[in-house]
């Protein structure tokens, strides 16, 4: 660590948004300060969509995840995925 940071107690919001945006965090830190941070119960963003899919198909996949135990939505999406990455 170079020299200590110190935070003064803000009364806005906007105070400290200033604040951070204006200090250089390199005068007080180094790289070897930092730790690897790891957040393993984020989930990713989505949206919803609207996607049309012949009856017969939505039937299939329904009795797949059956099947499987799954939500019919969270298999259809695991085979989107697998269809997505396999092309790469």
């Amino acid at each position: 660590m170079r020299k200590k940071l110190r935070i003064p107690k803000f009364k806005s919001e906007e105070a400290e948004r200033k604040f951070w945006s204006n200090i250089n965090l390199t005068r007080y830190f180094r790289a070897k300060d930092f730790e690897y941070a790891s957040f393993p119960n984020l989930k990713p963003s989505s949206r919803s969509i609207a996607l049309r899919i012949p009856d017969y198909l939505i039937m299939r996949l329904k009795e797949r995840a059956n099947e499987l135990g799954v939500p019919y939505q969270s298999l259809m999406k695991e085979y989107i995925a697998r269809g997505v990455l396999q092309r790469r």
